[in-house]
């Protein structure tokens, strides 16, 4: 099988290289679509999808094969790692006394249960879906709006798409955590989709499944690779890496889908540009709904951002009985 290990070292060296200036990149090149007069209002990336006159239909795969809904949809491997689990106070005061004591560094601790399990929920489910149920909006937008198939690969390729999103921010963090984050995400992806090859895709072959994870593994360094060309250019490249990867270089592609998944993008990037380390370290980031507009704050409302935020943390890291387990070195304040 092809092990968490093995992308790891395939895709260490890469981290290591987009790392440099990424932190100046994000916050120079998030909001090129925005630079529009403020006082006019944008539309969201749905609405500009909803533009389209062209009768484009998805592409017929010869592997357009359903997605059997699991008996179970739980992504953690551990109860531990999710939001909703509450330790037993015995646990919990162990915990705390272990942290405190042997002094661990919560922010690396901390990258399994927030990037390995939360924000790879979110990535996952922006594009979910299964035979017979009802997508959410989300995925009516990628779904229906930009005519994608219904295919395993294609929920992929989307997913792919959120957490290279994800790995712009994760690299303007200091590196050792960044990186963590960074890894962390990609090694609950391939065990995630491992196993769901198994329970939802009907894989009963150990070969036949790690060739399939080798294969989505190439896709992902190449997309990223192509997301990361457009990011550091603009959005022209961006565009094309879009239609490349998340369209599969289709050829009657509608320009105004590119142009919306490009804004949806942009969007994404431009609140987590406005998104200290320590706020997205914890976790406090979701996606904006491709339903939803995005609007540039002025100089004032940022200034006020920033301040409730460092009032918050400033407090917290001043509060005596704050759990250790809750403290960060990460800044507050970028």
């Amino acid at each position: 099988m092809m092990s968490s290990r093995l992308v790891k070292s395939q895709l260490s060296r890469s981290f290591e290289i987009c790392h440099l200036q990424n932190r100046a990149r994000l916050f120079w090149s998030a909001s090129p679509l925005y630079k529009a007069d403020k006082a006019t209002e944008l539309e969201s990336p749905e609405a500009v999808a909803k533009q389209s006159h062209m009768r484009s239909e998805p592409l017929d795969f010869s592997n357009n094969a359903s997605v059997k809904a699991p008996k179970t949809k739980i992504v953690a491997e551990s109860k531990y790692e999710s939001r909703n689990y509450e330790l037993p106070k015995w646990k919990e005061a162990l915990g705390e006394l272990f942290i405190k004591t042997f002094r661990l560094d919560m922010d690396k601790v901390r990258a399994g249960p927030v990037a390995g399990f939360y924000y790879y929920t979110l990535c996952k489910e922006q594009a979910l879906q299964y035979e017979g149920e009802k997508l959410s909006d989300t995925a009516k937008f990628f779904y229906e709006d930009l005519k994608l198939p219904r295919t395993f690969s294609q929920w992929f390729q989307i997913t792919l798409l959120h957490e290279w999103i994800l790995f712009v921010r994760m690299r303007a963090m200091p590196f050792k955590y960044g990186r963590n984050y960074q890894q962390k995400l990609v090694d609950r992806t391939f065990a995630d989709i491992e196993m769901r090859l198994f329970e939802e895709m009907n894989v009963n072959s150990g070969r036949i499944a790690d060739q399939y994870l080798k294969d989505f593994n190439t896709q992902m360094r190449g997309a990223v690779f192509a997301y990361d060309e457009g990011f550091y250019t603009d959005d022209a490249t961006l565009a094309a890496a879009v239609w490349r990867n998340l369209f599969s270089g289709r050829k009657n592609i509608d320009m105004v889908h590119l142009e919306a998944v490009v804004r949806y993008i942009r969007s994404q990037l431009y609140v987590l540009s406005r998104l200290s380390d320590r706020d997205f370290a914890m976790g406090n980031f979701k996606f904006v709904p491709p339903n939803e507009s995005v609007t540039v704050l002025t100089p004032e409302q940022e200034a006020e951002l920033k301040r409730k935020v460092a009032e918050k943390y400033e407090a917290m890291d001043k509060d005596s009985n704050t759990l250790p387990s809750n403290r960060s070195k990460l800044s507050y304040t970028n």
